[in-house]
């Protein structure tokens, strides 16, 4: 009997070199669904995202679009779009968006974290100056803003809209949307 093999756990590899062998690398993955790629002084890391990691990110990036749309607010999700300053730094968030209106780089970088800590991906995201960055880990989320170049850790989002987001109530429908999706999202407009 053949057994199907399913990728639940991330996989990671962090290589060192400069930002034309982190070019390079980055082509050789062009045609590599799913893949990550990030760079910053020195450190080119590839990154595959296991299932859980793909469930959660999707569930999130739900979720805050659900309560964009809800609340009006002008918003385009941008995904795990590359984001660079060239020779600098380079990032793929798990979900990212602009509010309000359109901008070369996103106001919101989100990340969910199984393998690897927050503090060296804050460090690309301040090269790149994306003014909030948010991390899930373990059902826990915490939330940082861009000031005078530092990451400062915040209790809730100052993005416009996003600063009446109930993050406890987040929390709980990201939980339940590991198992069920359309719970989650009628937990979540439930309590709006």
């Amino acid at each position: 009997m053949t057994q199907l093999l399913t990728k639940t756990t991330d996989q990671r590899i962090v290589l060192q070199g400069n930002w034309e062998r982190f070019k390079l690398i980055q082509q050789g993955f062009d045609a590599t669904p799913g893949a990550k790629l990030s760079y910053y002084e020195g450190t080119i890391e590839i990154f595959m995202p296991g299932e859980d990691h793909a469930t959660f990110a999707h569930v999130i990036g739900y979720l805050i679009s659900t309560f964009l749309i809800d609340k009006g607010i002008a918003f385009k999700p941008t995904g795990d779009k590359t984001q660079e300053r060239e020779g600098e730094a380079s990032a793929q968030a798990d979900q990212s968006y602009w509010v309000e209106r359109p901008k070369s780089l996103p106001d919101l970088a989100i990340e969910v974290v199984f393998t690897s800590g927050n503090a060296s991906k804050l460090a690309k995201y301040r090269a790149l100056g994306v003014s909030e960055v948010w991390f899930w880990e373990d059902g826990i989320l915490v939330l940082y803003r861009l000031r005078n170049g530092e990451y400062e850790r915040i209790d809730r989002s100052e993005l416009p809209g996003l600063e009446d987001l109930d993050l406890d109530r987040l929390k709980r429908c990201i939980l339940i949307g590991e198992t069920d999706l359309g719970e989650a999202v009628r937990t979540f407009r439930g309590a709006n």
